[in-house]
């Protein structure tokens, strides 16, 4: 199964173990753009927008979605913010969700103003556990 992996960039240290462990499973993984030359934590925000928009990366993640069978969001806990789930991971929710696509949650949605916008959107929540992600999506006939 391919799966696009989405988070926030703070949590790009945890992509060579998520990979490993997916690859491993015999899916094929997608992530976000490496953007490891850029001190995403010490930029503020038009620097960050400029980023996004310079390398594109808000439509080529969503090209990579576009081709998969499911997403992984990597809602993990940063400082201060509990399971979180960024403003561009919460857009890519809705691309899937938008595709019919897959969207399994890495921990349990965190308390915020949209809450009620992804628990519309029906993810599967893992609780850390990878496994739980099927080699398949079973897709109904009829």
């Amino acid at each position: 199964m391919v799966i696009t992996i989405c988070m926030s960039m703070s949590l790009r240290h945890r992509l060579p173990e998520i990979c490993g462990i997916l690859e491993q499973a015999g899916h094929e993984v997608l992530t976000p753009v490496d953007t490891r030359e850029f001190d995403y934590e010490g930029a503020n925000d038009r620097q960050r927008a400029d980023l996004k928009r310079d390398k594109d990366l808000i439509r080529t993640h969503y090209e990579k979605i576009k081709v998969s069978d499911a997403i992984l969001v990597l809602n993990e806990d940063l400082p201060g913010k509990p399971r979180y789930i960024g403003g561009n991971s919460f857009l890519e929710m809705g691309f899937a969700h938008i595709l019919d696509i897959p969207i399994y949650l890495m921990q349990d949605l965190p308390e915020s103003p949209y809450r009620s916008e992804m628990l519309a959107m029906d993810p599967i929540v893992i609780n850390g556990e990878l496994s739980r992600i099927p080699a398949e999506i079973q897709t109904a006939v009829g």
